[in-house]
């Protein structure tokens, strides 16, 4: 089971239980993550620390303004002694990407990754070529940053599976970094504790979760709430209705159930819809976080 994968990760990552949690519950729904947050509080540990312990290829692009797709996805280069045209794959090519500050990158370059994100392979020159399988992005942005950053589009979003933050650590889980291995700039060595095969397993598993009839109706009514209210300019997407039911699977087999609870539902609501909710105001992602928790509220929780 995924337990011991998230226990691996809860060692290298200090005091971010529930976000290890639910960075895994994407993962095994196979939906994409962005953590949105300061530098230097371990997104990148993250990343790195699940490639290695799931043992798949992992690669990490730096995103700048001068980036051009082609730098992500590849490109096609002549080649003499065959007079032709060959494809060079890209950074995309990775079982795990890592996309560093992808909101430095223009929207060119940010559309380099849609139909990766969606469909798992990438179109250049005419030509589609298929992504490894598994394929996950895990990206990255500072919420407090503003110069030389492109946002990201509503459609670039909404294929990220959820929003997720680190935060700073507690007092005591910072002392323990002072102490252990991560003060001489390394992270604790752990083995594989799965590989790509248990992966596709584990998200075959997923799919099998039952979910019930009224609590599908319960998320259908909370994200019909966001396409009415006066306040919204952009209601969630049916792929945010579907996203919500995967990840509220996720977490119900993450805690060894194989049906979904009310609870389920309420855990993932927030970060898969709250970044999906387009204020008419231009309010920050905390206050589509309030509004999503008030459309809840309202909505009577099947039993």
């Amino acid at each position: 089971m995924p337990r011991a994968l998230v226990s691996a990760l809860q060692q290298i990552v200090l005091g971010q239980e529930r976000t290890v949690e639910r960075l895994v519950a994407a993962l095994l729904a196979g939906g994409h993550v962005l953590l949105d947050d300061v530098p230097g509080v371990g997104k990148t540990l993250l990343a790195r620390s699940l490639a290695n312990l799931l043992d798949l290829p992992f690669r990490r692009v730096q995103f700048s303004p001068d980036m051009m797709p082609s730098d992500v996805s590849g490109s096609s280069l002549y080649h003499p002694p065959s007079g032709e045209f060959r494809f060079v794959p890209g950074p995309l090519f990775t079982h795990v990407l890592l996309a560093d500050e992808i909101n430095r990158a223009s929207p060119r370059t940010q559309s380099a990754l849609l139909e990766a994100m969606e469909e798992a392979r990438v179109t250049v020159d005419g030509v589609t070529h298929d992504l490894p399988h598994p394929f996950w992005v895990i990206a990255t942005q500072n919420p407090v940053e503003f110069q030389g950053t492109f946002p990201l589009p509503e459609a670039q979003l909404d294929r990220f599976a959820v929003i997720l933050s680190l935060g700073y650590p507690s007092a005591s889980h910072e002392q323990a970094l002072l102490g252990g291995p991560w003060a001489r700039r390394a992270a604790p060595v752990s083995g594989p504790v799965a590989d790509a095969a248990t992966l596709l397993s584990w998200q075959c598993d997923v799919q099998d979760v039952r979910v019930d009839g009224s609590l599908q109706a319960y998320m259908v009514r909370v994200v019909g709430r966001t396409r009415t209210d006066p306040r919204v300019a952009l209601g969630v997407s049916p792929r945010g209705t579907l996203t919500w039911q995967r990840l509220a699977q996720a977490w119900a087999y993450l805690h060894g159930r194989h049906f979904v609870t009310p609870d389920d539902v309420q855990e993932m609501a927030l970060p898969v819809l709250a970044h999906r909710v387009v204020l008419r105001e231009g309010g920050s992602r905390s206050e589509s976080e309030r509004l999503v928790a008030s459309w809840l509220a309202l909505e009577p929780l099947p039993v």
